[in-house]
């Protein structure tokens, strides 16, 4: 099983869909990024960290914001919560962790970062 993480806290997996056709696309963090293109119709994009050392799908989501995908994007794996911030401001929606991470970091430490608008150093800088 595992554990959705938005900015409300822990909640399960509402995706009704599958990932074997054209709604849903899975990236790995090793996807190139000049090929990276994104079909009409892709309701959700899944990207892959094997680690939660590898940053690669943070620079993959940003890179599909600026060009334009506005469908739900998801982290799953290797993220910490101490990540989730970075994971809103490049560009995912929602981190996908395994139980056992759920475990090891509750639902209060992820909560703690939720308002990760607000406390970014650029804000800090202009504030």
């Amino acid at each position: 099983m595992s554990v959705i993480v938005t900015d409300t806290g822990f909640g399960p997996d509402d995706w009704t869909g599958s990932f074997e056709g054209d709604r849903a696309l899975e990236l790995a963090s090793d996807t190139d990024p000049a090929a990276l293109e994104v079909g009409p119709g892709v309701e959700m994009i899944c990207i892959e960290f094997p680690s939660f050392s590898d940053g690669r799908g943070f620079t993959l989501a940003r890179l599909l914001r600026l060009r334009g995908y506005t469908g739900r994007l998801r982290a799953r794996g290797h993220v910490i919560s101490d990540q989730y911030a970075m994971a809103r401001r490049s560009g995912f929606d929602e981190v996908e962790i395994s139980d056992e991470l759920a475990a090891r970091q509750p639902e209060d430490e992820w909560k703690f970062r939720a308002n990760w608008q607000q406390n970014d150093y650029q804000s800090r800088l202009r504030g």
